[in-house]
């Protein structure tokens, strides 16, 4: 139900280039904005998820994912534990749902989970996406 392998991340990684980052702050001290930055440095489309928001490095911004008129590969959340089966709800109600949700490190909802696998989006939860690309895309790169 979660991804864990390697094998199956690294694909995610490599196959979802436009990733909605739900909670992505305009505040560059913020983990939210720190991985957005290198996401957008590494090739990746972001699209920021806030709706505090208009606007988030140079991409605009939109209140919910709801909201969001463009394709979606991956939806990165950076939200409580809590919200995050209202997101997974919200991602089913998109005419195409993305192909993966992928919550930080710290945000782990197993119904969210469930509900995800069950119609079809694979499921990483718990870990940072920047730690991630940065071990599997450049493994022998140090910081």
């Amino acid at each position: 139900m979660i991804v864990t392998d390697d094998a199956t991340v690294l694909h995610i990684l490599k196959s979802c280039r436009t990733v909605a980052i739900v909670g992505l702050s305009a505040d560059e001290s913020r983990p939210s904005f720190t991985v957005a930055h290198y996401l957008q440095a590494n090739g990746y489309r972001i699209i920021p998820v806030n709706p505090k928001c208009l606007e988030v490095l140079g991409e605009r911004g939109y209140p919910s994912l709801l909201a969001v008129s463009e394709p979606i590969d991956m939806v990165n959340c950076f939200r409580k534990s809590e919200e995050i089966p209202a997101i997974v709800e919200d991602m089913l109600t998109l005419k195409s749902a993305p192909k993966v949700l992928w919550t930080q490190q710290g945000i782990v909802s197993e119904a969210a989970a469930a509900r995800a696998h069950a119609a079809g989006i694979s499921v990483v939860m718990d870990r940072c996406l920047k730690i991630e690309h940065k071990r599997l895309i450049f493994p022998t790169q140090t910081n």
